[in-house]
């Protein structure tokens, strides 16, 4: 008879043209020579996978097989039931600590497992601190004084938050509000009305820029010294320290708050297209993206922080520290709420921030319970 045709998977996933380098010749190839199985890889942005797959699914048509989005597309993907449940059939490895998935499931479901966490350090210029007799600050109190300071002897304002509106804006609030012990879902609670009262105490004093803040601004900010302090993904080192030569700038885990240090994770993770025809090459391939040798490529090739705590194969010296705060970091890590009704949070938590912050309303409370009540409307019109 015929020789058994060979399966092709096809993989969706947002990579940069170096990345992609190193999954081809590193990850989907060896895979292929292992299992036989070949991969397609396909290049998909963030936000364009939801409304892919619900039209590859409409028509019927099974042109994805595994894909690998951001949590932060995980609730529209997974409310509108386009992943299959692998729950019981895939085995998550111990290695992979509980906090980076344990949040993922919905509706007590498993439909995506990690494969890469991201997460946020602090990073500051040594060299001013050292100018002024700073050191990093250790909770919200010191970073007022630091803030302060830094104000005070420059005229304006050298430490920004990520407050350019949107997701970047949403994920410095999660921290300020879990770190209080508050939840963001509420938004109204101790925790909440603490977080806001203490932005609005320390926004005089940050740099002008934070309004316009994202990754890409707070790099280019430290890179120009416009500020000397800010939060950012791990990129940051490679952009600002590696390629950009600023060997001054130094990270570290970041401040605690009254509640202790809360950090917020987005993590890639993957899963499978609903209705897939080839559910048993795509398991084999899933766990394989979790094992500890793609999980060392990643880690060594291209910088990514590993979902398992036992790939730490060798990295570039330079590298070493920063890596070693970003894998401190995750361990205070929680994952955006993975909730159908997130863009309404979303947009609650950034028009709450600009009356209260920005615009200095005093009724804190007040305005929070507002939008409190806005994200029980939503959460009621979702069904939840």
């Amino acid at each position: 008879g015929k020789a058994a045709q060979a399966v092709t998977l096809n993989f969706a996933i947002p990579l940069a043209e170096e990345e992609w380098q190193v999954f081809r010749e590193d990850i989907l190839a060896p895979f292929e020579a292992e299992t036989g199985i070949k991969v397609n890889g396909i290049q998909m942005e963030n936000k364009d996978m939801e409304s892919k797959l619900e039209a590859l699914a409409q028509a019927g048509k099974h042109e994805i097989d595994v894909f690998a989005p951001s949590t932060v597309y995980l609730p529209g993907i997974l409310g509108k039931d386009l992943a299959e449940d692998l729950t019981g059939q895939v085995t998550i490895p111990e290695a992979i600590p509980g906090n980076l998935y344990e949040e993922l499931m919905f509706d007590g479901k498993v439909t995506v497992v990690p494969i890469r966490p991201n997460v946020q350090t602090n990073y500051y210029n040594e060299n001013k601190l050292n100018e002024y007799g700073l050191t990093p600050p250790k909770n919200w109190d010191e970073l007022l004084d630091f803030a302060k300071t830094l104000h005070e002897k420059e005229g304006v304002g050298r430490v920004a938050i990520q407050a350019a509106s949107g997701s970047a804006l949403t994920i410095t609030c999660l921290e300020f509000i879990r770190s209080a012990g508050g939840d963001p879902l509420v938004l109204n609670d101790a925790g909440s009305v603490e977080a806001f009262t203490f932005l609005q105490q320390l926004w005089p004093y940050l740099s002008p820029e934070s309004k316009r803040a994202d990754f890409n601004g707070v790099n280019e900010l430290l890179a120009t010294e416009s500020i000397y302090y800010g939060s950012n993904w791990p990129f940051c080192a490679t952009t600002v320290v590696k390629d950009g030569g600023k060997t001054e700038v130094k990270s570290y885990v970041g401040f605690e708050g009254p509640k202790g240090i809360s950090k917020v994770t987005t993590t890639t993770v993957v899963g499978i297209a609903k209705g897939t025809e080839h559910k048993e090459e795509a398991l084999k391939f899933v766990e394989y993206l979790m094992s500890e040798k793609v999980q060392n490529v990643l880690f060594t090739k291209i910088g990514w922080a590993p979902a398992r705590n036992d790939a730490l194969g060798e990295v570039e010296e330079w590298q070493k520290p920063y890596i070693e705060d970003v894998m401190t970091a995750l361990d205070f890590a929680q994952s955006r709420p993975i909730v159908p009704y997130w863009s309404d949070v979303d947009k609650a938590i950034n028009d709450a921030f600009t009356e209260i912050v920005i615009n200095g309303e005093s009724d804190v409370q007040g305005i929070l319970d507002k939008y409190h009540n806005t994200i029980e409307e939503a959460k009621q019109a979702k069904g939840e």
